[in-house]
């Protein structure tokens, strides 16, 4: 399993050097709202302030797709994920895709 010190955003990683790239990774995950969820979201939209419903299912989706990228990374020998972004589409009403993706590379401990 790859580390998460050894997942970025920038396109390095500092103190090591890309020995390889091995291409495009992506996890992607396809969520939408319960009923009960909506209505518990709705009823927290009175009040105010943070919907933590909707909060935490947007939480749990991002973690499930940077959790597939990182997977899909290993299963191709990285050490590493550089340049790491996220995407989302609304596909249908209530239904979002979310996109994890980034470049999978083989890194190693630049020489000082």
């Amino acid at each position: 399993m790859i580390e998460r010190n050894m997942v970025s955003t920038t396109f390095e990683l500092p103190g090591y050097t890309v020995d390889g790239t091995l291409g495009v990774v992506r996890g992607i995950i396809v969520r939408s709202r319960s009923v009960v969820g909506s209505i518990g979201a709705g009823l927290q939209t009175i009040f105010g302030g943070n919907i933590s419903l909707y909060t935490s299912l947007c939480e749990r989706t991002r973690q499930d797709a940077y959790e597939r990228m990182v997977a899909e990374a290993a299963t191709l020998g990285a050490n590493a994920v550089i340049g790491v972004r996220y995407d989302a589409t609304e596909i249908a009403t209530g239904v979002t895709e979310v996109l994890c993706y980034g470049t999978a590379v083989h890194v190693r401990r630049a020489v000082a």
